[in-house]
């Protein structure tokens, strides 16, 4: 957490600047300014780029930028396999639309973007089907669904989240804190693994499921993802409210509140004890999407074969009903702050005090997609993973949350202890000599944080690869995912010393005579 460090030291009358001051980096650090940053920003969040939406007009637009500005600095476009712009990664996706979507029990038409939506590559002409009730779709030896239930090619309907008892204590975890097993991810998981047509995920409020409702309405143009290889092997995953859910299975809205409360009163699982006979349709358009990873290369001097990347995405949601959400916190924060930071790493370099290891500065398309560009990086690697030191991921650092109404001058930090405690140990010591104003928050530094913002970024997608990370991330806020997410809210201030701590870190990895070591590889 904040620790403050005495920055001149007296003897005899006499004050001596800190090892802080008399370090190489500090006068690289001071050019990343919230001058050149606001300008940058100003561009890449205005308007014109009409929220850079994966594949379209105004993300090309942001991505021409970005190249310029890396090919200004004299970084090397590293992509050989694209001559034609060695600074452009292609990472090929497909627009998934959906058509007519419904699901019909007896008199009751439900339909998507309205009373559920659906995810992914799925579609069925329309059939004649049975809906079975899971439970949450868990399956742990504290707390199961799946004992004596087949879903073998079943439609499949639980409820979001996991079970806890009176006591706001977990059935699965036996503490107050949930288990992994909560995610939609690991529910999809299991139910495809059991065979499953479609999960069908139940919110555990109409609040909640008009937030994610909110969301998908700002993707109606059509999900966004990698050409499907094998649809066969497809689950359907629908994102339902509970006044949806008691429509397809022909019940009261006090029944399905009474089946959840037998579980949190029970911990035994009552799956399997609705069902209902429903008409399901859904039709979909699938068009080919032209998208492309940004990379800046700079090459090290001894140890240039080990690579430091930073990262931070450079599209946002686009237009929706004819507004444009021009991202500027989430995330034209962050990507503003990779062009800086590698601007004052050009700097160094040509005063001759260029980096050891090699610095990858990239910027990553379809991260609101579902992180597909850095997914799409680390299964195509330009440089291998095993010479991949670290990620340094920047995603969100220009507002501030309500917990930091009154101190604006933090910073969240999310993974840095996850896979290498020599990154967690050396971002402490960094933050302490070089921004000792600056809070590190670690409040979501956990796995099992209900908000997964671990699982949420693009550093995940090294990590799963036992590359060690650091997510800087200054957390949501009431613009998060709205058209109000405009530079004339940032804060410019806070982001410049979030850059330059940034940079100090990177320095740090880049530089030091050991590469990090792995200690707790997954």
């Amino acid at each position: 957490m904040k620790k403050l460090l005495t920055i001149l030291t007296c003897v005899g009358g006499l004050a001596f600047p800190t090892l802080a001051q008399e370090d190489p980096r500090v006068p690289f650090a001071q050019t990343v300014s919230k001058d050149d940053l606001r300008k940058h920003l100003t561009i890449i969040a205005s308007d014109a780029y009409e929220g850079r939406d994966t594949g379209s007009k105004g993300q090309k637009m942001a991505a021409e930028y970005i190249a310029n500005h890396f090919k200004s600095l004299g970084l090397i476009g590293p992509v050989a396999a694209n001559p034609t712009n060695p600074y452009y990664q292609p990472v090929p996706l497909e627009r998934k639309k959906k058509g007519e979507a419904f699901v019909k029990a007896k008199k009751t038409k439900l339909e998507n973007l309205k009373d559920f939506v659906i995810y992914g590559d799925f579609s069925t002409p329309k059939i004649s089907t049975e809906l079975v009730y899971a439970g949450y779709g868990i399956e742990d030896a504290n707390y199961t669904d799946y004992t004596n239930l087949d879903i073998k090619d079943k439609y499949v309907v639980v409820m979001a989240g996991e079970p806890k008892n009176a006591e706001g204590k977990y059935w699965v975890s036996g503490t107050a804190s949930p288990s992994s097993l909560a995610s939609p991810q690991k529910k999809v998981a299991l139910a495809r693994q059991k065979g499953a047509k479609m999960l069908i995920i139940v919110s555990d409020s109409e609040e909640a499921f008009g937030r994610t409702l909110g969301m998908f309405r700002s993707m109606s143009g059509g999900s966004v993802g990698f050409p499907a290889k094998e649809l066969t092997a497809n689950t359907g995953v629908m994102f339902a409210s509970p006044n949806t859910a008691v429509g397809m299975l022909g019940i009261t809205p006090e029944k399905w509140k009474a089946t959840a409360e037998e579980i949190s009163k029970t911990g035994k699982s009552n799956a399997g004890s609705l069902k209902n006979k429903v008409k399901l349709k859904v039709d979909s358009e699938i068009i080919p999407v032209s998208s492309e990873n940004v990379l800046g290369f700079m090459e090290g001097t001894d140890k240039k074969d080990e690579v430091l990347v930073i990262t931070a995405h450079y599209d946002h949601i686009g237009i929706t009903n004819g507004v444009i959400y021009n991202g500027a916190d989430d995330d034209g924060s962050g990507t503003v702050t990779v062009l800086e930071i590698a601007e004052a790493f050009a700097k160094a370099k040509a005063a001759g005090k260029g980096p050891r290891r090699s610095i990858l500065f990239m910027t990553v398309t379809g991260e609101e997609r579902g992180l597909l560009g850095s997914q799409y990086y680390s299964e195509n690697p330009i440089f291998p993973l095993k010479s991949t030191v670290a990620d340094l991921n920047i995603d969100m650092v220009g507002r501030v949350d309500q917990k930091h109404a009154d101190n604006p001058n933090y910073i969240y930090i999310i993974g840095s202890d996850m896979l290498s405690s020599d990154l967690h140990k050396l971002s402490e010591a960094t933050a302490q000599k070089f921004s000792p104003e600056l809070e590190l928050d670690y409040t979501y530094n956990s796995e099992n944080d209900p908000n997964r913002f671990y699982y949420r970024s693009d550093h995940y997608n090294f990590a799963k690869h036992n590359i060690p990370v650091i997510f800087y991330f200054n957390g949501t806020h009431e613009d998060y995912h709205q058209p109000g997410d405009d530079v004339e809210k940032i804060n410019f201030d806070k982001m410049e010393k979030i850059g330059r701590l940034i940079f100090n870190t990177a320095w740090e990895v880049a530089n030091r005579e050991q590469r990090l070591v792995v200690d707790k590889a997954k």
